[in-house]
């Protein structure tokens, strides 16, 4: 296996990436409220594509590959099924949240992740239409549009904002996980779907949202938004309490402090 990158080789390479995620978002908000009628492909139950995404992806994947040439890449239109080996290799989701883009929402998102040496040693999850920019870097911190984020203190479950997704194809767990819902509408301040887990998980680095858990996510969902709440000091596992989740199709994050019993209450219903 490959040495891992060093932070001189880390930083740099992180600041070109959030320029280019910042070029291609400014793509998107060119096409932003008026690409709906225009070439939107059905893909399956609730699963849509259009231009702006086969756009923003080669437009990533040519800029990516002068930033870190030879690397590989996995994506939602691309080598889906991959599996991570010694080749670093860039996990990305050129728009995540493709529904609400094409219902005028602003959420949504560029999402981008390095994956090399064995763990994820970058991300940058940028949000145009908010303004917003998420990046993080392996032992480095994670930031909001420059500014530290830090996950710290004491946070009570009756206290916190959870977000989550709901299943839009697979409806195996569905009775399940609407008990879930049901248990943690009782015992916190609420719930919200924003409909991009790029941006849950951002949010939930910087301390909005206190916990986020999903079903049913693939590596690009999940790759750049799990490191923040890494960095942040976040806890992220997937439904075993396990630290792998790229390819596990579930995961939890949270604010450390929550950590244990957060775990405990998804395990209890969908582990």
């Amino acid at each position: 296996m490959t040495s891992a990158l060093t932070a001189n080789q880390l930083l740099p390479m992180l600041d070109a990436v959030e320029a280019l995620c910042a070029e291609v978002g400014a793509f998107q908000m060119q096409h932003w409220q008026s690409v709906k009628s225009l070439d939107i492909v059905d893909k399956g139950l609730n699963q849509l594509v259009s231009f702006v995404d086969k756009e923003s992806e080669q437009r990533l994947m040519d800029g990516l590959a002068q930033i870190l040439p030879g690397s590989s890449f996995i994506g939602e239109e691309f080598h889906p099924d991959s599996s991570l080996g010694e080749n670093p290799t860039w996990i990305i989701d050129p728009l995540d949240g493709t529904t609400n883009f094409l219902h005028g929402l602003p959420v949504f998102a560029v999402s981008v992740a390095l994956w090399d040496s064995g763990d994820t040693q970058l991300g940058v999850v940028h949000a145009p239409a908010l303004g917003e920019t998420f990046t993080a870097y392996r032992g480095g911190g994670a930031f909001l549009n420059g500014k530290s984020l830090r996950l710290e203190g004491h946070v009570a479950l009756a206290d916190s904002l959870i977000a989550t997704g709901f299943p839009y194809y697979d409806f195996a767990k569905m009775g399940p996980y609407l008990l879930l819902l049901s248990d943690l509408m009782r015992s916190t301040h609420g719930l919200r779907r924003m409909g991009s887990a790029a941006i849950d998980l951002a949010y939930t680095a910087a301390g909005r949202f206190e916990a986020f858990y999903e079903m049913g996510l693939a590596p690009w969902d999940v790759a750049a938004g799990a490191l923040l709440v890494e960095e942040a000091g976040g806890f992220v596992s997937n439904f075993s309490g396990g630290s792998q989740v790229l390819f596990q199709r579930e995961i939890i994050a949270s604010h450390p402090a929550l950590a244990k019993e957060f775990l405990q209450r998804v395990t209890d219903k969908l582990g």
